[in-house]
């Protein structure tokens, strides 16, 4: 693949106003200042709903990149409106974005490839607050929503069932996803291009586990990399980041997240990410570096892997 002129003007999209809005604004300034430090004439757009089609119009950029994450940036949303304006655009296209975002549909097509996931079903909210849905453990997030957001875990011998479920209708909507919990360690893996990239072990500080604190707080989380798991989870985690990626049609970057529990072997993946975090505290910046490839080179090299109908 040639390389984009360094003079391409490119536009970073970030914020918006999803319930990730925050983590969109760091992820987008750290990415605006590799694109410049890279040498790209860089015009970093914050998302509204009312001006995005004509903002975009008047810059007429070489380049979207998309810094967004959440509903209507993360989910196909934003891939149509560039796809429609003709402008090549980073990530996934419509369709990949869209399967990813619902994690129940995602299944669907993991099982079809043969991935390994939790047993799940989408339950009214109701019903979620009202008595347990499955036999405890388990875990009652969002069907589509990232970073954790809204994310409750029922352990074994709860008595009680999630009601506070019934505050956060505006992040469930009118269904919850309740997922069998798998116990054990939280693993990483990302994907570029055709390629999947180191294994990472994250050790949560804190709640105990990766929430949105642990994420993005400094030191809110420990990143072992490369993880220390036998060989040949590593290589298994690493074949089944790249199945995912492709079952659904991922194109550019991707992160896949697991749950490995090292006493029975079980090894599941939770969800494939098709706009993973680029903030300072980020899991793929850290991979591609451990791959040899700087954070200005990772951005370079999804500016020059940018297309429409992807």
């Amino acid at each position: 693949m040639s390389r984009v002129p360094s003079r391409t003007t490119v536009a970073v999209l970030l914020g918006g106003w999803s319930a990730e809005r925050e983590v969109s604004l760091s992820s987008g300034k750290a990415c605006t200042g590799a694109l410049e430090r890279a040498g790209f004439k860089v015009v970093p757009i914050d998302v509204k709903r009312e001006t995005i089609v004509a903002e975009l119009q008047r810059i007429k950029p070489d380049v979207a990149f998309n810094a967004l994450h959440g509903k209507w940036g993360e989910d196909g949303c934003c891939a149509a409106i560039l796809e429609t304006l003709a402008i090549p655009y980073t990530h996934s296209g419509v369709l990949a974005s869209s399967l990813a975002m619902h994690k129940e549909k995602s299944k669907i097509v993991f099982r079809a490839a043969g991935v390994p996931v939790a047993e799940s079903m989408l339950v009214p909210l109701d019903e979620v607050a009202n008595g347990h849905p499955m036999r405890p453990p388990y875990v009652v997030k969002p069907v589509a929503e990232g970073s954790s957001v809204g994310v409750h875990i029922v352990l074994e011998g709860a008595n009680s069932p999630v009601t506070a479920v019934l505050a956060e209708r505006a992040i469930f909507g009118s269904h919850a996803m309740v997922e069998r919990f798998v116990p054990g360690r939280e693993l990483t893996c990302a994907v570029i291009g055709d390629r999947a990239v180191g294994v990472i072990d994250i050790v949560s500080k804190g709640s105990g586990w990766y929430d949105y604190e642990a994420k993005y707080a400094p030191g809110g989380s420990q990143h072992i990399l490369p993880a220390q798991i036998p060989a040949d989870v590593y290589r298994r985690c690493q074949d089944l980041a790249l199945a995912a990626h492709n079952a659904l049609g991922c194109r550019g970057v991707s992160r896949t997240d697991f749950r490995y529990d090292d006493k029975t072997g079980d090894l599941i993946v939770l969800e494939v990410n098709t706009q993973p975090g680029m903030t300072g505290t980020s899991l793929v910046p850290e991979l591609a570096a451990h791959a040899g490839q700087s954070y200005e080179d990772l951005v370079t090299w999804m500016v020059n892997d940018a297309s429409v109908d992807r």
